[in-house]
């Protein structure tokens, strides 16, 4: 069944492409690198809301949106044998580490076109260049290294959750998102429902 449409697999893999680039080179200190990539990651993540909207079905956000009661049960049965539905796009665990990656990757888009404008007087905020102090400047600063940080450890959850999932649905989720297209379970209909 096609889940993933071509623009959903596009901005995957090119948001790992270029939130690695982006990583290494703020560790580098190559500056005009680690700036270039964050314009193209801020043009990504505006292509990406555009998308949840107008998008195809799974690509809609409305189409993993979950209610509380919904993803606690979700997740306790991810602890069992197995998961108690299987959902052909995202499942409630997934949908709630999407809204958190952007959610993240918006607030470091934020905190590094603060800290560009506000320290190195350059970018589409330099306006704010004498209106934050320095100060607020290297606070903001040091928010973007930590949100970095902890988008590693986002990435590493989001991970353990592919492999987890793969094995409790015995499907190659990685191959889906290469592919946009996942196998319909043995006794199951297009409901998720065995």
């Amino acid at each position: 069944m096609k889940v993933w449409d071509l623009f959903i697999r596009f901005f995957h893999w090119t948001l790992v492409l270029g939130c690695v680039t982006a990583f290494i080179s703020g560790e580098v200190h190559a500056s005009e690198i680690h700036v270039l990539t964050g314009y193209a990651l801020c043009a990504l993540l505006v292509a990406r809301v555009y998308w949840g909207f107008k998008g195809s079905e799974f690509a809609r956000f409305r189409s993993f949106i979950f209610s509380v009661g919904e993803t606690l049960a979700y997740v306790r049965s991810m602890f069992g044998k197995h998961p108690c539905k299987h959902y052909f796009g995202h499942n409630p665990a997934g949908a709630l580490m999407v809204f958190t990656l952007l959610g993240l990757l918006a607030s470091l888009m934020v905190t590094g076109l603060v800290t560009l404008a506000a320290i190195d007087f350059e970018g589409p905020l330099v306006f704010l260049a004498n209106v934050v102090s320095d100060e607020t400047s290297y606070a903001f600063r040091h928010v973007h290294e930590f949100l970095s940080t902890v988008g590693l450890v986002l990435v590493a959850f989001h991970l353990m959750g592919v492999v987890g999932g793969s094995i409790q649905h015995n499907e190659n989720l990685v191959k889906a998102m290469v592919t946009g297209k996942k196998e319909l379970p043995a006794n199951q209909n297009e409901n998720g429902e065995r």
